[in-house]
C-alpha cells in the first residue's frame, strides 16, 4: 500500500467530515474513524462521539481548512471570468445567430441579471474609490 496521509476529508456543502486513518492493525486493512466534523464558513469544529482532538489534529484540520478555503477563493474568481467567457459567447450568438424567438426567451431576463449585476459593481466600485 502507498503511503497515506494521516487524515482523510470527506467534503461537504459546508465544510468537510474528518477521518483518521489507521493501516498499522492486525489485519493491514484501512480504517477510517471519522474524529471530527467541521464548518468551513465559521471555522467551527465539532469532535464526534467520545473524541477529544489532539493538538495534531487541530493542526491537520486548521491546515486543510486554510487550503480549502483559498481553493474555494481560486475557483470563485474562476467560476467569474468563466462568465465572462459565456457572456461574450453570449454576446456573439445574440448578434449572429440568435432567432426572434430565441431572443424573446432570454432577452428580459438576461437584461434584469446584467443591470442587477452592473448596479452592485458600479456601487461597490464607487465604495472602493
Amino acid at each position: 500500500m502507498t503511503d497515506l496521509p494521516d487524515y482523510y476529508f470527506r467534503v461537504r456543502e459546508n465544510g468537510a467530515a474528518v477521518f483518521k486513518l489507521d493501516t498499522e492493525n492486525r489485519q493491514r486493512r484501512l480504517d477510517m474513524t471519522q474524529i471530527a466534523v467541521l464548518n468551513i464558513r465559521n471555522g467551527e469544529v465539532k469532535p464526534q462521539g467520545n473524541t477529544t482532538l489532539s493538538d495534531a489534529d487541530r493542526q491537520a484540520i486548521d491546515a486543510w481548512m486554510e487550503d480549502r478555503r483559498a481553493e474555494l477563493a481560486r475557483r470563485d474568481i474562476d467560476d467569474i471570468l468563466r462568465t465572462v467567457d459565456h457572456l461574450n459567447l453570449t454576446t456573439h450568438w445574440a448578434q449572429s445567430r440568435a432567432t426572434d424567438a430565441q431572443l424573446d426567451q432570454v432577452t428580459d431576463r438576461l437584461l434584469l441579471a446584467m443591470h442587477d449585476l452592473r448596479t452592485v459593481l458600479v456601487r461597490k466600485k464607487a465604495d472602493r474609490l
